[in-house]
């Protein structure tokens, strides 16, 4: 089976950055799990689309600070390797986020 070149690419992150991103994204779970919660408890409608709102929001703040990262890393350096076909990449990432 043929693996795409994107697949292949890795990203070192720092154990700072990687703690950084895990104790987000935790954060992010345990909204999840209240808001199953909310629907076992029946909750009001109001309620559970406010928590959902709130996810959504720390969901599109978690992506722009990888997003951010990732432009002055991976980005960075691909340029620098005149490896331009990045900018394709980005522009249908930042497409995709937004």
């Amino acid at each position: 089976m043929k693996r795409c070149e994107h697949c292949s690419k890795n990203k070192h992150r720092s154990d700072d950055e990687k703690k950084y991103l895990k104790t987000r994204l935790k954060t992010i779970e345990g909204q999840v799990r209240g808001i199953s919660n909310m629907i076992e408890e029946d909750r009001y409608c109001n309620d559970i689309l406010t928590q959902l709102l709130a996810i959504n929001k720390s969901i599109k703040s978690l992506s722009n600070d990888i997003l951010k990262n990732h432009l002055a890393t991976c980005v960075v350096d691909d340029i620098q390797n005149n490896h331009l076909d990045v900018i394709d990449e980005v522009m249908d990432l930042i497409g995709r986020i937004n």
